[in-house]
């Protein structure tokens, strides 16, 4: 029997199978394709990325440095409010190989990952999980202490075990212009309902363009309206679910959730490699696999890192929604040069951000 069976092998589960494996447990992690594809969202990350990836990977991953965004209420055309730091505020990277490269790590300290597995039950029993593994049309039974849930929006560990869902789920696609672009801004528009529209320069492997908005909304049609108004033809189309608002509790009986599975994502722009690295961390810190009290501590531990985050994080988002007047004049009067952390909306508080305001 496996101390930890890891059910997804994303940035979130890759994190965890490897500091559990590397604190002496037994850990096992499925991942039902090829670890990194199909690619379901951006790799536009703050620069914290680098301390969960050896140093040596970096000119490997990195496609692009980022200093500041460009707010737009409309299209293109329409005014732009900047807002920017003189050092680098976030990296493009290489999504697809940030999964590999995580998913290396947890490999190199000793867990055991296993691509083309599909786990298709999850049955929680008092005193372990039994998993039913399909492989190549062969199905197996894994048994483990505890598994962790790291499968992502729609996470069947989740569903099979009864844990609640996220608050809500968007609908987020993206693709992608070839030509070139090494610009120093990314630009987002305030045009999709209740979310945004965003173009992310990607240095050599080219420009995304992407958008999210509630079920219901075109999200075809106002993805096309985007490239449209930019004037380009995209490629590799990308589409994927994106979880907004944790639920009330993220763990069951010997079950917890990570990352997408537990909604630990940025209210405000839906992103959550960071978000769930972080609680990947208070996991393997605080769950002992004999113990299924120690649930309690990893639900408390993720919450104190995360919850005021994410509680200002919906508050941004609210934003979006505002009239057309009072976005452009909260743009424009705080636009400029900022001290904020792209991760952190605590850090609009900051002394240093505080700073930048007073100083204009």
């Amino acid at each position: 029997m496996y101390d930890f069976a890891v059910v997804g092998v994303g940035p979130a589960g890759a994190r965890f199978a490897r500091r559990a494996a590397a604190a002496g447990y037994d850990v096992v992690a499925f991942e039902q394709g090829t670890i990194g594809t199909p690619l379901a969202c951006s790799g536009h990350v703050s620069t914290d990325i680098w301390e969960y990836i050896p140093s040596g990977v970096k000119p490997k991953l990195l496609q692009n440095q980022v200093y500041g965004a460009r707010f737009h209420v409309g299209g293109p055309d329409s005014a732009a409010y900047p807002f920017f730091k003189r050092e680098a505020v976030s990296n493009v990277i290489d999504r697809v190989e940030l999964d590999r490269t995580l998913a290396e790590c947890a490999r190199e300290a000793g867990a055991d990952i296993r691509e083309g597995h599909t786990v298709v039950d999850v049955d929680e029993r008092h005193d372990a999980v039994d998993l039913t593994v399909s492989n190549a049309g062969e199905a197996e039974t894994v048994r483990a202490r505890m598994v962790a849930g790291c499968d992502g929006p729609t996470s069947r560990v989740r569903r099979q075990c009864g844990l609640p869902e996220p608050d809500e789920i968007l609908h987020g696609v993206l693709a992608f212009d070839p030509a070139p672009d090494d610009g120093d801004f990314v630009d987002v528009h305030l045009t999709a309902p209740r979310f945004f529209a965003w173009r992310i320069p990607r240095g050599e492997a080219g420009v995304e363009y992407g958008l999210a908005a509630p079920p219901g909304a075109s999200v075809s049609e106002l993805f096309d309206r985007l490239t449209e108004a930019y004037g380009v033809e995209t490629e590799h189309f990308c589409s994927g679910a994106i979880p907004i608002g944790p639920p009330e509790r993220v763990t069951g009986r010997r079950v917890f959730l990570v990352g997408d599975a537990a909604a630990q994502t940025k209210p405000f722009t839906g992103g959550g490699i960071l978000y769930g690295m972080t609680a990947a961390d208070c996991a393997a810190a605080a769950i002992d696999p004999d113990d299924p009290g120690t649930l309690r501590d990893y639900e408390s531990a993720w919450r104190s890192e995360l919850s005021r985050e994410i509680a200002l994080g919906r508050w941004i988002r609210r934003a979006y929604s505002l009239p057309e007047p009072v976005q452009r004049l909260g743009l424009r009067t705080l636009s400029g040069e900022i001290g904020v952390h792209m991760d952190r909306p605590s850090s609009f508080f900051s002394r240093e951000h505080l700073a930048k305001l007073l100083g204009r």
